[in-house]
């Protein structure tokens, strides 16, 4: 087979029907590109959202939930049977306080784990921010403000003022953007915040933070763990979450397992099922992302199959000479399938080309919901993995598409096609 023959004989098919050549890479060009801008995005938004997700969570939470216990004396004393009914009424939960139990010697513990990055002790309760009349609901978190920002990264998310001014007095409070424009204050005012028990205290805005999700920065402030156990009138062991943060954060069901084994009377929950709706909508848009980039691929390849078919009906002379001439089913196979492969390299190189520049428009576009989440524009991923699948792609679906019709081109008989 002489390939350098076969190749010079395709070329020459391409460029006598350019038009029809033209065509055909076209279809190429336009599935790679749509798919190149399709997963760009697609992942560009998955990425995104689970950024916020690990910014915001800890890998593994430990807490103390509050929990109502279901237990009668009388039920006890008496063991039960099928038509034995107790009738208790107006029982009344006992006051159990979420604390940890000796939490500050248990962080400690943790953090000497081999597979923990760090860990953050945390005081959270809800409290009423008040504006005059009006009381605000929401949250006032205590934090170890060091480890806070060594792990979460906290201070990256301030828009006005600094997390470290926290540090510099008592009764200090950093608020969330939403929430500070609820109350129409800003750096230098002076809040009220009272707790469901009653206790009251006035803290100074220090500063104003976003994370660019409306439902947390509408309700939630930060202060010092000194600051909340004053609110709550709590002393300073006083601890309600141990956020933990690991160096692999795939295994968080496996520490958070091995802390089970542990750790007693206490809660602990993972990130993965703390955010398992976040992780599902992932999922979805993949598999969604997935499908619409195959159809665009799979219709380009049958839009080159359809193409190279009419293209050798056209040559079926052409064939039927090369043949009687001493080709061989070989060679006209592979004149074909490099037209082929002309068509799909030189289409999903291109492709390629124009996917890159409109996703590059794209990520310079303006997000319109930025008052909703922390981004300028519109959130892309320029991975070369996915230019290598597309490029790659383009090329096995126009050898499939280019393979059967030349492979029926080589079993021509030239007698009869020259007879006709």
């Amino acid at each position: 087979m002489n390939w350098k023959l076969s190749f010079r004989i395709a070329l020459t098919h391409l460029v006598t029907k350019k038009k029809q050549s033209i065509i055909a890479m076209m279809g190429v060009t336009f599935g790679i590109s749509m798919f190149i801008i399709m997963i760009s995005f697609m992942t560009g938004v998955n990425q995104f959202l689970e950024d916020i997700t690990m910014d915001n969570t800890p890998h593994v939470r430990i807490y103390k939930p509050i929990e109502i216990e279901d237990r009668k004396i009388i039920s006890e004393a008496k063991a039960e049977g099928a038509d034995d009914w107790h009738i208790v009424q107006h029982q009344k939960p006992k006051n159990d306080m979420p604390r940890i139990k000796n939490g500050l010697q248990l962080m400690g513990k943790v953090e000497n784990m081999p597979e923990v990055l760090g860990v953050a002790p945390q005081v959270a309760t809800q409290v009423f921010y008040n504006n005059g009349p009006v009381q605000i609901p929401g949250t006032i978190n205590g934090i170890d403000i060091r480890k806070q920002v060594a792990l979460f990264a906290l201070d990256k998310k301030m828009d006005m003022g600094s997390l470290d001014d926290l540090l510099k007095g008592g009764d200090l409070i950093v608020m969330g953007r939403g929430l500070a424009e609820k109350m129409g204050v800003t750096t230098g005012d002076r809040v009220s915040v009272t707790t469901p028990e009653g206790n009251n205290l006035t803290l100074k805005v220090a500063g104003i933070f976003s994370y660019g999700v409306a439902a947390m920065d509408e309700s939630r402030s930060y202060a010092t763990l000194a600051t909340v156990q004053k609110i709550l009138q709590k002393d300073p062991s006083y601890i309600t979450d141990l956020n933990v943060k690991l160096k692999d954060v795939n295994g968080a069901k496996a520490f958070k397992a091995k802390l089970e084994n542990q750790i007693e009377d206490v809660y602990i929950e993972d990130w993965e099922t703390a955010n398992a709706s976040i992780r599902a909508g992932d999922s979805i848009r993949s598999v969604l992302t997935l499908v619409v980039c195959l159809t665009l691929l799979t219709v380009a390849g049958f839009g080159i199959y359809n193409i190279m078919n009419m293209n050798i009906i056209n040559k079926m002379k052409d064939i039927a000479i090369l043949k009687a001439t001493g080709f061989q089913g070989g060679d006209i196979t592979a004149i074909f399938l490099i037209q082929s492969l002309m068509i799909g390299v030189l289409g999903g190189a291109l492709g390629l080309i124009i996917g890159f520049f409109f996703s590059y428009l794209l990520s310079k576009a303006p997000f319109p919901a930025a008052a909703f989440f922390r981004i300028e524009t519109f959130p892309v991923n320029f991975k070369l993995i996915h230019y290598m699948i597309g490029l790659l792609f383009g090329f096995c679906t126009t050898l499939i598409a280019g393979y059967f019709p030349s492979k029926r081109a080589s079993k021509i008989d030239p007698v009869q096609i020259i007879r006709g």
